[in-house]
C-alpha cells in the first residue's frame, strides 16, 4: 500500500506540473493575445524618442563640455602677465578677470543644470 501511495502522489503532482506548464504555455500564444502588437509599436515608438532625447542631450552635453574648455583656456591666458603691464595693473586684470571668469562658470553650470533637470522630466 505505501508503494501504491507514493506512485500516485508522485504521478498526480508532475500531472499538476505539466498542467501549469501548458496553461502558461497557452497564456503566452497569440490566440489570446490580441493587442500585443500595440504595445510592441508603442514601445518601439518610445525607444525612438528615447533615442533621439538621449542623443540631443548628448549633444549639448558636448557643446557644454566645449564651451567649459575654452572658458578654462581663455581664463588661463588671460591671467597671465603681459610684458608692458605693470604689477598693480596687472592684479587689477587678475581680479576683473576672476569676476567674469566665474560668472560664466556660474552661466555654464546653469546650462548643465537645466540640461539634467529637461531630462528627467521626460
Amino acid at each position: 500500500m505505501n508503494g501504491l501511495a507514493k506512485k500516485a502522489i508522485i504521478y498526480s503532482m508532475v500531472g499538476i506540473m505539466q498542467v501549469g506548464i501548458f496553461a502558461t504555455a497557452a497564456e503566452a500564444s497569440a490566440l489570446y493575445n490580441n493587442g500585443s502588437g500595440q504595445i510592441v509599436e508603442l514601445r518601439s515608438d518610445r525607444h525612438d524618442r528615447d533615442h533621439d532625447r538621449r542623443r540631443h542631450n548628448d549633444e549639448r552635453r558636448r557643446q557644454h563640455d566645449e564651451r567649459r574648455r575654452i572658458e578654462n583656456e581663455r581664463h588661463e591666458r588671460e591671467m597671465k602677465r603681459r610684458p608692458h603691464e605693470s604689477r598693480r595693473e596687472w592684479h587689477e586684470r587678475q581680479a576683473r578677470e576672476r569676476d567674469r571668469h566665474d560668472r560664466e562658470m556660474r552661466e555654464i553650470a546653469a546650462l548643465i543644470i537645466g540640461i539634467l533637470i529637461g531630462s528627467s522630466n521626460d
